[in-house]
C-alpha cells in the first residue's frame, strides 16, 4: 500500500498544478483569449492561433523552451525553434513567401507610392524616441520602435540582431497583435483625419505593367538597396528574390513552394517559438506594458502619418489622389491595403481603391527593411 501511495503522491506532485503561479494561469487565460480572436473572429488566424498555442505551452510547461543544460541534455523542443528566430532564418524566409504571393504591380505603375510608404515609417522614428524617453537603451529602443512598422518579421529580425532577445517574445507578440487588429485600429483613425469628400474620391485606373518591368524591379530594387544598407540584404534580398521567382515565370515550382508548404511551415515555427517566449515570469513585466503602449502609439502614429501624407498629395495633385490609401503605408501586407479598400467603399461603394493602396502597402514592407537596415548601420551591427 505504501508503495502504490508513494507512486500516486508522485504522480500527483508531477501535474502542472503544483508548479504553476497565478501569472502562469493569467498568461494561459490571454491564450484563450487569442485563440477565441484567432478562430472565432479569424483575427489573422494563421499567426495568432500558433502564437497563442505556443503560449499556452510554455506557461503549463516551460521547459519546453529551455536551452540545452551544461551536462549536454538536450534542450526543449520549442527552444529549437527560437534559435532559428535569433539567427533571423524565420524572418528571411518569411520575407521570401511574402515576396512570391506580392504583386509589385500597383508599385512599379505609381511610384509616387513609395513616398506613401515612407511617410508611414513615421510611427517607427515616434516609438523610438518615445521608448527613450521611457527609459529603454537605444538598441532596445530601435527594437521596439519597428513595431510601427506592423511587420512582425523585421521585429523578430531586428531584435535578435541588436542582442535584445530577452525584448523578443513582448516586440513580437505585440507586432502580430496589432497586425491581426489592423481592421480594429486603422479606420477610426482614418475617417478622423479624412472628410467624406475625399473619402470618396476615385482614382484613375493603374497602367498596365509590363513582364519586363516587374522582372528588372526586384533585381534593380536588391541592387540599389543593397549597396547603400547592406544589412538589408536578408530581408529585401529575400523578398525580392521570392518577387522573381514568380514573375520571372521559370521556375513555377520554386514560387509554388515558397508562396504555400515553405510558408506555412516556417508560420508554424516561427509563431509557436515566438508564443512560447511569453512565459509569465518573461512577460508579465513593466517593460511589457510599455512596449505594447509604444506599439499602439507608433502604428497609431504610421497610420496617421501615412493619411496626412496622403491628403497632401490629394492637395499637390488637385484631388486625383485619395487619402484612404497612405495608411496602407504600413507593412501588414494585403490587411492594411484591405481596409482602405473597406474604409473607402463605405463612402463610395462603387470606389475601388485596393490595387491603389498595393502601392504603398507593398512600398512600406520595403521601408519597414529599410529602416531596420539603417538602425543597424548607426548601432555598427551587421
Amino acid at each position: 500500500m505504501s508503495y502504490i501511495a508513494d507512486t500516486l503522491d508522485n504522480l500527483v506532485h508531477q501535474t502542472a498544478f503544483f508548479s504553476l503561479s497565478w501569472g502562469n494561469y493569467l498568461m494561459i487565460a490571454i491564450a484563450c483569449l487569442f485563440l477565441y480572436l484567432a478562430i472565432a473572429k479569424e483575427f489573422e488566424p494563421l499567426l495568432l492561433l500558433p502564437i497563442a498555442f505556443g503560449m499556452l505551452l510554455v506557461n503549463i510547461y516551460p521547459d519546453i523552451i529551455a536551452p540545452p543544460g551544461a551536462d549536454g541534455s538536450a534542450g526543449g523542443l520549442l527552444y529549437y525553434f527560437y534559435v532559428l528566430d535569433e539567427w533571423a532564418i524565420m524572418p528571411s524566409l518569411i520575407f521570401m513567401g511574402v515576396g512570391a504571393m506580392t504583386d509589385f504591380g500597383p508599385l512599379i505603375a505609381n511610384p509616387k507610392s513609395f513616398w506613401l510608404g515612407a511617410a508611414a515609417q513615421f510611427g517607427i522614428f515616434a516609438a523610438y524616441f518615445g521608448a527613450i524617453a521611457l527609459g529603454f537603451n537605444d538598441k532596445a529602443a530601435a527594437a521596439i520602435s519597428i513595431i510601427g512598422g506592423a511587420d512582425g518579421p523585421t521585429s523578430i529580425f531586428l531584435a535578435g540582431k541588436l542582442g535584445q532577445t530577452n525584448l523578443l517574445g513582448p516586440i513580437a507578440v505585440a507586432a502580430y497583435s496589432y497586425m491581426s487588429l489592423v481592421p480594429i485600429i486603422q479606420p477610426p483613425i482614418m475617417k478622423a483625419l479624412t472628410s467624406e469628400k475625399e473619402r470618396k474620391i476615385r482614382m484613375a485606373q493603374l497602367r498596365p505593367v509590363s513582364k519586363l518591368e516587374k522582372i528588372l524591379f526586384p533585381i534593380i530594387v536588391t541592387i540599389v538597396v543593397c549597396m547603400i544598407l547592406p544589412t538589408t540584404a536578408p530581408l529585401v534580398g529575400m523578398l525580392m528574390l521570392g518577387n522573381l521567382f514568380g514573375e520571372s515565370g521559370v521556375v513555377r515550382q520554386l514560387k509554388e513552394t515558397a508562396s504555400n508548404a515553405l510558408m506555412y511551415i516556417v508560420v508554424i515555427l516561427l509563431g509557436t517559438s515566438v508564443g512560447a517566449t511569453t512565459s509569465a515570469e518573461a512577460f508579465l513585466n513593466v517593460s511589457t506594458l510599455k512596449i505594447v503602449a509604444l506599439g499602439l502609439i507608433a502604428f497609431a502614429f504610421g497610420t496617421a502619418a501615412g493619411t496626412l501624407f496622403g491628403k497632401l498629395m490629394c492637395f499637390l495633385t488637385h484631388g486625383k489622389v485619395n487619402p484612404l490609401i497612405g495608411s496602407a503605408g504600413v507593412s501588414a501586407v494585403p490587411m492594411a491595403a484591405r481596409v482602405s479598400q473597406k474604409v473607402g467603399a463605405e463612402a463610395d461603394p462603387q470606389n475601388f481603391l485596393l490595387m491603389h493602396a498595393m502601392g504603398p502597402n507593398v512600398a512600406g514592407v520595403i521601408g519597414t527593411a529599410v529602416v531596420a537596415g539603417t538602425f543597424m548601420a548607426i548601432f555598427g551591427v551587421f
